[in-house]
């Protein structure tokens, strides 16, 4: 499209939306310049003219600089089928990067996208970003991240250089070792919106209460979430299995280093578990001290599962609370393998749990042994009778 180098300058005068608008106001404008370009060849009709001049007349004495103007102006206007000065609008318009545009522009813009605009799975995102390739390359199993709500979008947005890799420094100068990073970041992706300041702070307090590097380390490694938890709830946490076990700072440190998903979940299954250690199995305190001190597991597992072994144990087999205290493995070990070995002892006659009578099998041999060394050691029989005991019940 070709116009006038006069019109080309009125028009690069206004902002480019305005200049642009809907197509109505470009025939409009053409109109208008070829209205131009007629008058500049024939004489204005007699209407036109007296309003003209009764136009001009009004205003020329208040102003005759700007009406010589616009006769200089009249004088300069090029034919639009001439070739001289002719400008390609489309060429000449430019726009600039801070220039205003109105709604109906804006939403016409299409930009390409980097990445799919959206998507039920990860696997179309990994080609194309840096963050989820790198992370597949340390086995993170974005299979699983993508099943929980929102982890997908998450990762998709993090930049892998300025979000991941300060994160996974920090991990591996931590003492967690490369090859378990993808499995923690599986378990816990969150780790990798966690600033620095926080994660350092976290660190720190842990070592002010004499938990080693290495011990942090392998707490993070067991536990991903410790690190996600503020100062204040690890403190209190620490406090609590103190005071309400009575233990001493060493215990208590030893017995998170051993299981740090203390610190992690909820009280109320720990509570729950003490109370009925205390009240329903009839274990005093100090039993029961010794009971977490040894199987720290104790605390955080499944309470049916946990009466159904104690009950078992104490009533079936007439074990007393004191031998039940001694070797508390029994109550973390599979309750199946409790009742096979049992009876097949009871069959054979020498289900005998008494230290004080002949023949004695401590709860530790009859629970944690293999079967062939159980069968030959204890039970006094071979492997394939016990499996054919196994079959009858």
């Amino acid at each position: 499209m070709h116009v006038c180098q006069r019109c080309v300058s009125l028009l690069l005068s206004r902002p480019l939306s305005a200049a642009l608008q809907h197509s109505t106001r470009a025939l409009h404008q053409r109109s208008h310049l070829t209205l131009l370009q007629h008058s500049t060849r024939h004489t204005l009709s007699q209407r036109h003219s007296r309003q003209t001049w009764r136009h001009f007349a009004d205003h020329q004495a208040a102003s005759p600089d700007v009406y010589n103007k616009i006769d200089l102006a009249q004088k300069e206007v090029v034919p639009l089928n001439s070739d001289v000065h002719r400008i390609d609008l489309d060429a000449a318009v430019h726009t600039s990067p801070l220039q205003e545009i109105s709604e109906e522009e804006a939403v016409q813009i299409q930009v390409p996208y980097a990445l799919p605009p959206e998507s039920s799975t990860l696997r179309p995102y990994v080609d194309k970003s840096e963050t989820l390739s790198k992370l597949v390359q340390l086995g993170v199993n974005l299979w699983k991240l993508e099943q929980r709500p929102n982890v997908g979008s998450m990762l998709v947005r993090l930049d892998f250089h300025a979000d991941v890799a300060p994160s996974l420094l920090f991990l591996k100068d931590l003492g967690v070792e490369e090859s378990k990073l993808g499995q923690l970041l599986t378990k816990n992706p969150f780790i990798l919106t966690e600033s620095l300041d926080n994660l350092e702070a976290r660190v720190s307090y842990l070592k002010s209460k004499k938990f080693s590097k290495q011990s942090v380390a392998a707490m993070v490694s067991k536990a991903p979430y410790l690190l996600n938890f503020s100062v204040e709830r690890l403190d209190n946490r620490l406090g609590f299995f103190q005071k309400q076990l009575g233990l001493s700072a060493e215990k208590a440190r030893d017995i998170v280093t051993r299981l740090p998903k203390l610190l992690c979940g909820s009280l109320e299954p720990i509570k729950e578990n003490l109370k009925v250690c205390e009240l329903e199995f009839g274990f005093r305190g100090n039993e029961i001290q010794h009971i977490v001190t040894t199987v720290p597991k104790v605390l955080i597992a499944n309470k049916r599962k946990l009466t159904q072994i104690f009950d078992f144990v104490h009533n079936t087999m007439d074990v007393p609370h004191s031998l039940v205290a001694k070797f508390p493995q029994v109550l973390n070990a599979k309750f199946l393998r409790i009742r096979e070995r049992h009876l097949f002892l009871e069959y054979l006659g020498r289900a005998q749990y008494q230290p004080s009578q002949p023949n004695y099998i401590s709860l530790d041999r009859l629970v944690f042994l293999p079967d062939d060394v159980f069968c030959s050691e204890v039970a006094l029989a071979t492997l394939e009778d016990f499996e054919r005991f196994q079959k009858r019940l």
